[in-house]
């Protein structure tokens, strides 16, 4: 796969041309060989790169949705609604706006765990240093993560965390976000106006307050909330991850 990329087929077509060249007119195959080496050394550092991702993704993949405990009527109600993060705190709110307008505990456990996949997450991962000193992924992956500046972008969906793009830069990792988000609001959700829109981040608020305006931009006369990753995800992900989240607005009756 690495040798389908545009680019390196123009690599080997001058190579090719210039062997070609280099041959009739009996010239150095220098050329040949250094672009030749370019070549391979950008496979081998492209299959390095997906080697690190995998591992970044098995490492978070750890992470498992929290569940919530509501006492009420003299019984605690265990909430399973595979919720993590602002997407969590939403359905905290959502709870609390239930208790209320009179609904109980056990409603409210119903109402919640069937609503529980209309939320969407994507996190784009900033650094492997976290993962490295979890123990997660080995130095070398870590270091070679860091000179490659590969940005995984993940989704969680319901409890289930996974692989959703590999940006190469933070740009190119933003629009990716930006537009699954997009499709997933209007193809899942309804329309934006069903939903409530969040950016989050982890430590850096000054990205976070840029990602924010971008995120703005593409949805106008929308409110974001910001606010900061919670502790179960930014500890494992560590500092600069950025992330939009949404959720579907729970009617309250």
């Amino acid at each position: 796969s690495q040798l389908a990329d545009p680019m390196i087929i123009i690599l080997i077509v001058a190579t090719a041309i210039s062997g070609v060249t280099a041959f009739y007119s009996g010239e150095s195959f220098a050329d040949v060989i250094i672009i030749l080496a370019v070549v391979i050394i950008n496979a081998v550092l492209g299959v390095y790169q997906e080697s690190k991702a995998e591992k970044a993704i098995e490492a978070l993949q750890e992470m498992s949705a929290a569940t919530s405990k509501v006492l009420r009527d003299g019984k605690v109600q265990v909430i399973n609604n595979q919720r993590i993060s602002m997407t969590l705190r939403q359905s905290v709110l959502e709870a609390k706006a239930l208790a209320e307008s009179g609904k109980n505990a056990a409603e409210i456990k119903e109402i919640l765990e069937a609503d529980k996949f209309n939320s969407s997450i994507y996190i784009m991962v900033d650094t492997l240093e976290y993962l490295k000193k979890g123990g997660r992924i080995t130095p070398a992956v870590a270091a070679l993560g860091t000179i490659l500046r590969l940005k995984p972008v993940l989704t969680i969906q319901g409890d289930k965390l996974d692989s959703f793009a590999k940006a190469r830069t933070t740009s190119q990792g933003k629009s990716m976000m930006l537009n699954a988000m997009k499709n997933d609001i209007n193809n899942r959700f309804g329309g934006v106006d069903n939903v409530r829109i969040q950016v989050t981040y982890a430590k850096d608020k000054v990205a976070a307050l840029q990602w924010k305006e971008e995120v703005e931009k593409e949805f106008p006369n929308h409110e974001i909330e910001m606010l900061p990753l919670s502790l179960s995800v930014a500890c494992h992900i560590g500092p600069g991850a950025l992330a939009i989240t949404c959720t579907k607005v729970l009617p309250i009756e």
